[in-house]
């Protein structure tokens, strides 16, 4: 395990998938909303974040309507939610684009949520880590399923000097909603 290097301060960049969609018929995609899961899961998502210490100063949220709502649902868990930035060009985004929008990140934010989709942003998440703890490179490997978490740190004075291999992944959370 190496611990993340580079000048600068420690930041974190937190990614989170959109929970659990539905696939209404007549329906497109970007326009899908969550499903009964879903709605379950994001809350638990947003709990999760704030019990482990990871409230961002940011977020940068894809405008599809699960991943805002699931943005919508976690950040609701919030005493006080941070700003959001609804970009269009996170929907769809393979690891180059996403880059691109957390490279644009201000040099203030020292936490940056990203929510999205797959397969793109497990594909982040792997490029990003040159390393992980435990098993969990492995995991996102395996899968990173609807609702889940990776939690990458480095050091850097700007969002610009997040580069392919620069992070440790330092955990993956999969939150699940309980029915009631």
């Amino acid at each position: 395990m190496t611990a993340p290097t580079g000048a600068g301060p420690p930041r974190r960049l937190v990614v989170l998938r959109h929970a659990k969609s539905a696939w209404p018929e007549g329906v497109a995609d970007h326009e899908r909303p969550l499903g009964p899961r879903g709605r379950r899961d994001a809350p638990e998502a947003g709990r999760v974040l704030a019990a482990s210490g990871l409230l961002p100063d940011l977020t940068l949220c894809s405008t599809a309507v699960r991943a805002r709502h699931t943005w919508e649902l976690a950040s609701a868990q919030w005493e006080t939610p941070p700003p959001v930035r609804l970009d269009p060009g996170l929907y769809g985004a393979d690891v180059p684009e996403l880059l691109a929008a957390v490279h644009g990140t201000p040099p203030e934010v020292m936490t940056l949520l990203l929510v999205g989709h797959n397969p793109g942003l497990e594909e982040l998440v792997l490029a990003l880590a040159g390393d992980g703890l435990g098993d969990t490179l492995d995991e996102v490997r395996v899968k990173f399923p609807t609702s889940a978490i990776a939690v990458l740190d480095w050091h850097g004075t700007s969002w610009r000097g997040l580069e392919p291999g620069t992070a440790l992944l330092t955990s993956v959370m999969v939150p699940r909603g309980k029915l009631r």
